[in-house]
C-alpha cells in the first residue's frame, strides 16, 4: 500500500510539474534551450565521431593493419632522369627481394596503373581506371568477389587476358548485369571478365592524407599481362605500389624501418618512394578523433552547464512566486521533504524534456552535418543513454539547492509574504 501511495504522489508531482511548465511557456522554453543545444551537441558529436571512427577502421582494414604499403613517388623531366642514374624505380625485384630477405614478410602483392584511352564492351563504355595486380592483391586489400573468381598464378604465368571488375565499372560496361564470361576491350586488347567485386561503398577516399578506395570504378587485370602487353613510358616505375603483410608480433614501425633500409640500398639512396604504415595511420586518426571528441565534449558541457544554471534560476524564481503556496502547504501539514520533492521533480521534468527534445535535435543536426560536410554518421545507443543520464544528473544537481531552499521556508513567514 505504501508503494502504491508513493507512486501516486510522484505521478501527481509530475503532473503538477508539467502544469507549471505550461503555465510559464515562454520562461520554460528559454530555460529548455540550454539543455536542448547541450544535448543536441553531445548526440551530434558522438554520432559523427562514431561514424568517422567506423569509416576509418573500414579504410584501415582495406589497407590491412598488418601490412606495409610502398608507393612510388612521382617525378618528371630532369628530376626523373637524375633519379634514374641511381635507381630504376619501384620494381618487382624490390618486393621479391623483401620477400626473400626479410623474415617478417608473409605475403606480398603489387600493382601498376594502366593508362587507358579506350574501355568498352559490346553493351557499354566506362571511364574506369585499369590496374594490373598480382593474384594476392584482393586478399591483402580485403576485397571480396560477389561473383566469379580472381586471378591465379597460372593467369600470371601465361599472361592471360582476364579481368575482374569493380561494381560501378561492371554496371557501366554491362547494364544488363551479365558480366561474367563477357569480353571488354582495354585500349587495343580484349579481356574476358572472370569476376566482379562486391559493392562495399565507402564514404571516404583518403585518411590522414593517404588516398584509399576507388575499387568500385576500377578494372583489374593480371600484373604480368599488363607489364607485357600494355604500353608504358621507358623511365617510369615498373610498379606504382606494392604491399607486404608482416608476421604477428612484429612491430609495424620497426618492420617499416627494415624495409626502408633494404629499398634505400637497392635504390642507391634515392628517396623515390614512400612507405605507408596503416597501423600508424590508425593510431594518428584515433589521436585526432580523441582531440575532436574532447573539444566537442567541452563545448557540449558548457552548453549543459548554462542549461543547468538556467534551470536553477527558473526554480529560484518559482520559489519567489509560490512562496504563499509553499506556506499554505506547510500549514496544511506538508512536510519539508514533500516540498523539496515537488521542486526536485519539477527540475528533473524540465531537464528531461530538454534532453528528449535535444536528442531529436542532435539526430537531425548529425544528418545535416553529414549531408553538408560529407562526413559519415553512425547512431550510437550509448550517445542517447549518456545524454539522458547527463540531463537527469543536471536536473538533480541544479534543482537540489532550490528544492532545499523551498523546503526550509518558514510557513508563517511564507504566508505573510503572500
Amino acid at each position: 500500500m505504501n508503494l502504491i501511495k508513493e507512486s501516486r504522489v510522484y505521478i501527481e508531482g509530475v503532473k503538477q510539474a508539467f502544469d507549471e511548465m505550461r503555465h510559464h511557456k515562454l520562461r520554460t522554453a528559454l530555460t529548455l534551450l540550454g539543455m536542448i543545444f547541450g544535448v543536441g551537441a553531445v548526440i551530434a558529436m558522438l554520432s559523427v565521431g562514431e561514424g568517422a571512427e567506423r569509416e576509418a577502421l573500414k579504410m584501415i582494414e582495406s589497407m590491412g593493419v598488418r601490412n606495409l604499403v610502398v608507393n612510388a613517388r612521382p617525378a618528371d623531366g630532369e628530376a626523373l632522369k637524375s633519379i634514374r642514374e641511381h635507381s630504376i624505380g619501384l620494381s618487382l625485384r624490390d618486393v621479391q627481394s623483401a620477400n626473400d630477405t626479410l623474415p617478417f614478410v608473409e605475403q606480398w602483392s603489387a600493382e601498376k596503373q594502366v593508362k587507358t584511352f579506350s574501355l568498352f564492351s559490346l553493351e557499354g563504355r566506362s571511364d574506369a581506371q585499369v590496374k594490373g595486380v598480382t593474384p594476392s592483391y584482393f586478399d591483402l586489400s580485403a576485397l571480396k568477389l560477389s561473383e566469379g573468381k580472381g586471378f591465379t598464378q597460372n593467369d600470371e604465368a601465361h599472361y592471360q587476358q582476364v579481368a575482374v571488375l569493380g561494381p560501378e565499372a561492371a554496371r557501366s560496361l554491362f547494364p544488363q548485369g551479365k558480366a561474367i564470361g563477357s569480353v571488354i576491350k582495354i585500349n587495343h586488347q580484349w579481356f574476358t571478365v572472370v569476376g566482379v567485386l562486391t559493392d562495399a561503398q565507402s564514404g571516404k577516399s583518403k585518411i590522414q592524407g593517404v588516398k584509399l578506395g576507388g575499387e568500385r570504378n576500377q578494372v583489374f587485370i593480371p600484373l604480368a599481362t599488363a607489364l607485357k602487353k600494355m604500353n608504358f613510358k621507358s623511365l617510369e616505375d615498373e610498379l606504382d605500389a606494392f604491399k607486404v603483410s608482416i608476421s604477428e608480433g612484429v612491430e609495424p614501425s620497426l618492420a617499416a624501418k627494415s624495409l626502408r633500409h633494404l629499398i634505400n640500398r637497392r635504390h642507391g639512396g634515392e628517396q623515390d618512394y614512400d612507405i605507408v604504415v596503416p597501423a600508424d595511420l590508425l593510431a594518428q586518426h584515433q589521436k585526432t578523433q580523441q582531440i575532436f571528441n574532447i573539444v566537442m565534449a567541452c563545448v557540449a558541457g558548457i552548453s549543459l552547464l548554462v542549461g543547468g544554471i538556467g534551470i536553477m534560476n527558473i526554480m529560484l524564481a518559482t520559489i519567489m512566486e509560490r512562496t504563499g503556496e509553499i506556506g499554505l502547504l506547510r500549514a496544511l501539514g506538508a512536510r519539508r521533504k514533500d516540498i523539496a520533492r515537488q521542486f526536485l521533480i519539477e527540475s528533473i521534468a524540465i531537464s528531461a524534456t530538454g534532453g528528449l527534445i535535444g536528442i531529436g535535435v542532435g539526430l537531425l543536426l548529425a544528418v545535416v552535418i553529414s549531408s553538408a560536410a560529407g562526413w559519415p554518421v553512425a547512431w550510437s545507443p550509448f550517445a542517447i543513454i549518456l545524454a539522458l543520464g547527463v540531463c537527469m544528473t543536471i536536473g538533480v544537481g541544479f534543482g537540489l539547492y532550490p528544492a532545499k531552499k523551498a523546503a526550509k521556508l518558514d510557513p508563517i513567514v511564507a504566508l505573510q509574504r503572500d
